[in-house]
Formats: C-alpha cells, structure tokens, sequence
C-alpha cells in the first residue's frame, strides 16, 4: 500500500528534479523571484463604509494599480487596466460602481464577461464586498442559464447586471425599452477579459457595444467604459477598436508576488529516425500526479475536449491503483452542464477538489481559489494564453510551479527549444475588424430594429444611409416620408447572428442508461461531427459513452455507457475553391496571391486509438453532411519551379487536408544530390513526390506564419493542391479558420518572403533524418525522405535567395 504525506510545493519539486528520467526533459527552468507590494492609500472620497469593507476583509490598502484606475474612473476617464492573473484587477471597478451606488442607490452598473463561469464568479465576489460594506445591492448574473421569473426581477431592480455579449446582443438590447432603468441610470461599463476580444468575436462585439452606447444615448446616459485585460501587445489599441473611443492605459503592476517555477519540458524522444516523442498528455500526467498525491493543489490544461478527458482518465486510474485521493479529481471543459460546472468551481475555491484537467475555460479569471501547480499539456498558442494558464497557479505568496509540456507540432517544439520567446518576448497584439462589411451590415439590421435611424447618423466609419439603402433594397428596411430609417421585416435579426465563430446552433447528448434518459451534455455543430458521431467514444467526467446514433437534422445524439480500453478519434476531408482575387504579385518560383475562398469540411472516417499507446485497433466510415466556411486565404503557387510532373498527366489534382495522401506510385527516396537540399529544384518532379513536398512545405509555412503574425496555430488552416484548378499549378494554401477572416491572410501576403525562409530554416535546423511532426508533419511513409523534398520545393520558392528575417523562427533540436 502507498501512503500520501502532504508535502510543500518546493518539496515535492525538488523530488521531481532528482528523478533521472523527468530531469532530462527539463530544458529550462526560470526561477522567477517574489516581489513586494507597492501600494498607495485609500482616496479620500471612497465612502466609510467601502473602506470599513475591505479592511473587514484584511485589505489595508489599494495596490499602485488600482488607486491610479479608481482615481481616473472617479474623474470620470475610460481606462483600460492591464496587469497579470491574480494582481486584483477586479478591485479597479468594483470599488468605482460601489462608490456610485453609495453616493445614489438609483445608479446603475453593466459588467460583461466573455464567460457565464467568470459572470457567475464575479456576481458572487461583488455581492460579498457590498455585504461587508454594509451596502444593500442589487447585483445579479443575466445569462441563458437565469430563470424567467428571475429574470423580470433583474430588468426591473438589478442595480448591477452581469451578462456576457451574447446575451447583450440578443436579449437586452433587442427588448431595451424593458431594461429603461438600466440604459438611463447606467454610470459604468466594465469589459473583463478584454484580450479575449479578438478576431471575428472582437468584431461582432465592438459592433454590439456600438449599439449598446447607441441606445444609452438615446436614453440620456454617457458611462464610463472600463476594460480589464491579461497582458497583450497592444491593449489601449485594442479597447479604441472595441468601444470606439480612447482610452487611459494602466500597466504599472503594484501587486505582490510569491516566488513561481516556470519549467519548460520537452518529452524524450522515441525514435530518433522518425522524430517521435512521448505523448505530452503522457508526459504532463507524470508530472501532475506527484503533486497531486502531495495534496497540492493543481490544475492541468488540455488543448481540446477529448484531451482533457484522456487526461482526466488516466489521472483517475492512476490514483485509484494507489489508493489516492481519485474523487477529488475533476474535468472541466464546455459541454458540461451549469450545475456541474458551478460545483467544480465551488469545490476548487474550498479545497474539497484537489485537482481539475480543463481546457482553456478556466484560463480566464474564475476564482478557483489558491492553486500550487499548473502543468499545461502543449503550449496554448499563444503568450498572452500561456501566461494565463500558468498564472492560475501562484495566488498567494508562497511559491508556485508552473510546467510547459511540449507536444511534437513545430511551433510547440519552437517555444520550448526559445525560452526568450515565452519569458521576454512582448506578448502577441489582439486584433478585430469591427468595419467588416459583413459583420457591419448585420448589426446595422440589429441596430434599426432596435431604434430608427436619422438621416445622416454614423454607425461604424462613417453615416450609415448608403448602407442602410442597400439593406433597403433588400426589404429589411424602409425610408419613410420623415428621412428616418425603419425596421420593416418580420424577421428577428439578432436571432440570425452568431458572435462566435463555431455554429450557432448545438447538439444535445442524451444518456439512454438510466430508465429515464438525461441531458449528458452539449456540443457545437463543428465539434459535433468528431466528438458525437455514430460508433464514437464520447468521454465525460472520464466516463466513456458509446454513440448509438446522431439524429443530425434533430441535433441530438443519443448514446450509453461503456467501459472499453480506446477512445475515437475522427478524420476530416478538407477542400478548398478560391471565389475571389483581392491582391496577386509574381514571386520566386510562381506568384503569390491574397483572395477569398470556400472551404468545405467533411468528417469521412473515425480511427479507434488504444488509451496510452495510441494503437490504432479499428475504424469505421461517418456519413454526415458537409460544413462549409467562407473566409480569406494566402496562396502561393509553384508553377516555374516545376518542370511536367511525372505521374499527373491531364489530372487536375484534388485538394486534401494536411496529412493524406494522394494514391498514386509508391514513394522513393531522393537521389544523394537531391536529398542534401542543393539538387536543382526545378528538375523533373514525381507526382507523388511533389504531393510529399507540398504537404512538408506547407505544414513548415504554417508553423512559422502563427510564429511571424502571433497568433494560435490553430487559427491557420492549409490546404496543398498538386494541380490547382484554379491556378493550374502546384499550390498551397494557407486559409483563415474563420469566416470572413480578420487579416491574417493579407499579413501573410506581404510577409511572404520571411515566410518562406523562415520555413526553410525549420526544415533544415530540425534534426530528423527525414521529416517528423516538428517540421514537415507526420510521416506517411518511411521510405520518403520528407524533409529533403520539402527543402527542395522551398528553395524553389525562394528561400536559397533570400536571408532569413531577423524575427524568431521555430528550430528544433532533439
């Protein structure tokens, strides 16, 4: 039998380290030292029994911080306060509307948080300061989780509303004239969580929130705007794109900190040909559990759904063969239902649950409480996501252990091999395109059901008439004999827009086991087809269910519970039609080109994956219709680096997704000259071997576009085709995963030099002998030399006449 002795954080690290095998992993470990407070008074207009509050609570004073926000939010400036997780940003607006409503009880706040997790946990931290201020506040979460009956009470007498967007977008501000009181009281507006703002959600949002003070001054009010936000490049930039006004930037930190670790891991290598390593769902686990066993408490961050619940179940299983603490282990992730995710947070925040495996939902900041340990399981995507995450750990003065488990993907192994990336480098600039013509024209529809607009009056850019005529001719809207602008459709237009990227619409999981079915869960359209397809293995709370059938048209799947040693894991067939040319200019090799295209998406196959080993010991087909995606993308084609392709004949090719193969003659090895990448690349090409070239080639273009623009690779699709129907030509894409598009692609256009030899220099600095996940991607065969392919294609495509960029680019080294 294993006893569990509760040991300090340092302790059970300093175990870890002095362990051979997880020792040899660590390639940096940056000791980040603890540091003071610096703090200034209370102001002298904060009422009494405010002061008398905090110092109940055992605060004496306002970190440098928060004095300098209260004082500029008082004298009634927009702020925008940017400091790390856990530093008491939500002291700089809770003290300010508490203030307000000391000073007149009839005085309203609105506070919008991305998350219904983090407007519940802020609705119960508000709620807790005015009890001990003695003030009587009414403060109260509006969300799709609220009661109807509660919800009247809310319009009616709710001095503090807590809501997301969503639901601002489509059931306040639709109904505005039963929320009177809120839209003519309002005095502040806090926007929590300000970095999450970015891309197509950002631009949706900025138009809600032009609506929003739209109607406020209709209604007479003019309040105050405060934005919070974890530290990206370009804050102030950020909030003047989303509230359309300036604002004062707050970054001088004030709070303390206790003494964090902050180790970058690298799982060992399997086999040194192929570049294969141990998994880092594996590997995270290893470092999880001692801490876990030490009665520390720890969160562990999955990528995705189905890691966390891998994640999830190899934890369990682990403690319960050494009879340790397994029910205070917890999943946490989108799909659970509120009561579950309000017990989750519940038991973090008094130590009943000891450890949770959760995606990034709880990167925000949720108060869970003090955590020891964060182990992250691959790197998020992002600076400004890692330090999140990391951050969830270390809230009080004592020490704390942050852990980056990197996983095999190119950018993964970049960061881990550059610590200066992660700990200096300014983290990456959050963007949105609020004058998106589409995303414009559909909150335009929003805004005049809402309110008739004046001839001349701005909305977005510039006066909305032209706009408005367009719509007009569509019947949405009508010009009456007054000049004004009305709503003349029976439609709801809110109701036909989605903030978010993913569907609007979700699939509801129904457990069959029990004599009643229940609600299980929920999933989005996109995520649907790979999680709840039919014959999948559906993972909840570590609990494995087997998918009976999916009622697509119904949106429900219907599935039970089983115990079985694999999970599912589903293969999407991607295609790709350019619809449109925005910008096209010659390049080394062919021609590069930035235009708008239609990508659609097909799950045509699902694998069954042994858990620890990934074994594949079964698959199965999936009929299911296809997704389609409208969005921008960056090509480039290769048509003067190829001389007549072997093997392609008259075929125009076909477009895949990263990863297949296209059936044609059996792979080779290249010749010597060739396979040392100073072969003339524009030799005669094999047909299989330039499908092989496209694919490594773009993979490596891929991972350094999301290292040169800063953003998550997962925000970047690709796309090669041998032959273009299109182009007529060996092409690659690279597309926006978003619809629309926020300007990723149009970045990519002008930085496509840098590109290409930043993707080079993976290739060639990577230590495989002949391709691997970190640099062209998994090998689909090993009898073809990969990466010497790739090289060929690239330098081709200019990389041999061109010096590399000063900016970092992604290189591994085994």
């Amino acid at each position: 039998m294993r006893t569990y002795a509760p040991a300090t954080t340092a302790t059970v690290l300093d175990r870890l380290l002095e362990e051979p095998s997880l020792a040899a992993a660590v390639l940096h470990h940056e000791v980040i030292p603890e540091r003071p407070p610096d703090v200034a008074p209370f102001p002298d207009w904060l009422d009494e029994r405010i002061v008398a509050g905090l110092r109940s609570r055992g605060i004496d004073s306002l970190y440098r911080h928060q004095a300098e926000a209260i004082e500029a939010i008082h004298a009634g400036e927009d702020v925008v306060v940017v400091t790390p997780t856990a530093s008491g940003k939500t002291l700089c607006y809770t003290l300010p509307v508490l203030q307000a409503l000391a000073d007149d009880p009839s005085a309203r706040a609105l506070f919008l948080f991305p998350t219904k997790a983090l407007g519940q946990d802020q609705v119960a931290e508000f709620a807790g300061q005015a009890m001990a201020s003695s003030l009587q506040v009414a403060v109260a979460t509006y969300d799709g989780d609220t009661p109807a009956p509660i919800r009247s009470a809310i319009r009616t007498a709710g001095q503090v509303v807590v809501t997301n967007p969503d639901m601002l977008h489509s059931a306040i501000l639709p109904h505005h004239t039963k929320w009177f009181q809120l839209f003519e009281q309002v005095q502040v507006i806090v926007i929590d969580e300000l970095h999450t703002y970015r891309g197509v959600f950002g631009s949706h949002v900025a138009n809600v929130l032009r609506r929003l003070l739209r109607l406020c001054r209709h209604y007479g009010s003019n309040p105050v705007i405060v934005c919070a936000s974890a530290t990206i490049g370009n804050p102030a930039e950020l909030a003047a794109q989303l509230t359309g006004r300036p604002s004062r930037l707050i970054d001088r930190n004030g709070a303390p900190r206790g003494e964090r670790h902050v180790l970058l891991v690298n799982p060992p290598i399997l086999d040194v040909a192929t570049g294969a390593r141990t998994s880092a769902l594996t590997h995270a686990q290893r470092w999880a559990l001692p801490f876990i066993r030490a009665g520390r408490q720890t969160i562990v961050f999955g990528k995705a759904r189905v890691a966390v619940e891998i994640l999830l179940t190899g934890l369990r299983e682990a403690l319960r063969e050494h009879l340790g603490p397994r029910s205070r282990i917890r999943g946490y992730r989108g799909g659970y239902l509120p009561t579950e995710r309000r017990s989750i947070e519940r038991g973090l925040r008094d130590g009943e649950i000891l450890g949770v495996v959760s995606t990034n939902a709880l990167e925000l900041g949720v108060d869970i409480g003090s955590l020891d340990v964060s182990v992250l399981a691959g790197y998020p995507g992002s600076v400004a996501g890692t330090w999140q995450q990391l951050g969830r750990a270390g809230r009080r003065l004592e020490p704390s252990v942050g852990i980056l488990v990197a996983s095999a993907s190119p950018v993964d192994q970049y960061v881990i091999h550059h610590p200066e990336f992660l700990l200096e480098r300014s983290p990456e600039e959050a963007r949105c395109d609020p004058d998106n013509l589409h995303v414009l024209l559909a909150h335009l529809r929003c805004a005049t059901f809402e309110m008739p607009f004046e001839p001349g009056e701005v909305f977005g850019p510039a006066p909305a008439d032209d706009l408005l005529a367009f719509l007009g001719e569509e019947g949405h809207v009508r010009q009456a004999g007054d000049g004004r602008w009305y709503w003349s459709s029976e439609n709801f237009p809110a109701s036909e827009v989605s903030l978010r990227a993913a569907a609007p619409e979700n699939v509801v999981i129904i457990d069959t086991t029990p004599n009643r079915p229940r609600v299980l869960g929920e999933v989005d359209l996109f995520s649907a087809q790979v999680l709840v397809h039919e014959r999948a293995i559906y993972i909840h709370e570590s609990v494995q269910y087997y998918v009976d059938r999916l009622e697509w048209h119904e949106r429900k799947a219907y599935v039970h519970k089983v115990d079985v040693d694999h999970y599912t894991y589903a293969n999407r067939a991607v295609t790709l039609k350019p619809l449109d040319v925005f910008a096209e200019a010659p390049a080394t090799g062919g021609r590069r080109v930035h235009g708008e295209v239609m990508v659609a998406s097909l799950v045509t196959l699902f694998k069954k994956l042994k858990f620890g080993t990934d074994e594949n010991v079964g698959w199965g087909p999936i009929d299911l219709p296809e997704l389609e995606l409208q969005t921008t993308a960056y090509w480039v084609t290769a048509e003067a680096v190829i001389s007549p392709v072997r093997g392609v004949g008259g075929s125009a090719g076909s477009a895949h997704a990263p990863g297949s193969a296209l059936a044609d003659p059996a792979p080779r090895r290249l010749a010597p000259e060739a396979a040392d990448g100073l072969g003339d690349p524009s030799a005669s090409w094999r047909r299989d071997d330039l499908d092989v070239a496209l694919v490594g080639a773009g993979r490596a273009l891929q991972a350094v576009a999301a290292v040169l623009l800063m953003v998550d690779p997962r925000d970047l699709g690709l796309v090669s085709q041998v032959r273009s129907p299109h182009q007529e030509s060996p092409t690659i894409y690279l597309y926006e995963a978003m619809p629309g598009g926020v300007g990723l692609s149009e970045r990519l256009f002008a930085r496509h030099d840098e590109l290409v030899v930043g993707a080079a220099e993976l290739v060639a600095s990577c230590s495989c002998e002949s391709g691997c996940p970190a640099c062209t991607g998994p090998r689909l065969d090993p009898g073809i030399d990969a990466k010497a392919l790739a090289l060929r294609l690239l330098r081709g495509l200019g990389a041999a006449a061109t010096r590399a960029p000063s900016a970092p680019i992604p290189a591994r080294v085994a």
